[in-house]
């Protein structure tokens, strides 16, 4: 390789890194940075408690349950399996067993650890809870580590429900 190839590798180099910094600085000149210039609106995002307040308020479990459907909440429950067992006797997982869930204490599944969360949540899985617990974990019970995003479908909810709901030693009746 002869001197001039050499020249021309570093000086395609050189062009390289000053075309990439000086489109930034250009930029910056371009597009002024001052807060009077932006053309933006921040938009407020609910709070946690607020989210989680509107969902306890307004939502007629009855009607939420009537939706439900047992054999639609099984598929909607393929979904969990990855993590949680539903069998009597199962075993724990990445989530613990939810045989006999409703209506159990949050937390209470002796030989599975549990966040700090949901150890010390103090309520039991009722028809409410479940449901608010199932529209968002993350929300619903902050610091909890369930990883799952939710499920925003009312019918989706209510189905899942009805299905630990059946999966009991004693099924409760409806609200």
């Amino acid at each position: 390789m002869n001197s001039f190839e050499i020249n021309k590798i570093i000086t395609a180099i050189l062009v390289t890194i000053l075309v990439v910094f000086g489109i930034g600085k250009i930029s910056d000149v371009i597009f002024d940075k001052d807060d009077e210039n932006i053309v933006a609106y921040k938009v407020e995002a609910p709070e946690a408690e607020a989210v989680q307040a509107s969902s306890e308020t307004s939502v007629d479990i009855t009607a939420l349950l009537a939706m439900g459907d047992i054999a639609h909440g099984e598929k909607v429950f393929r979904k969990c399996k990855s993590c949680h067992s539903i069998k009597e006797g199962g075993k724990n997982n990445i989530g613990p067993k939810l045989w006999n869930v409703m209506f159990r204490p949050v937390g209470s599944v002796t030989e599975y650890k549990y966040s700090k969360a949901l150890s010390s949540y103090g309520n039991e899985w009722s028809w409410e809870e479940m449901n608010g617990f199932l529209i968002k974990p993350s929300v619903w019970i902050k610091g909890n580590k369930m990883g799952f995003a939710g499920l925003k479908k009312e019918k989706d909810r209510a189905s899942v429900i009805l299905y630990l709901n059946q999966n009991s030693d004693n099924p409760k009746s409806l609200p």
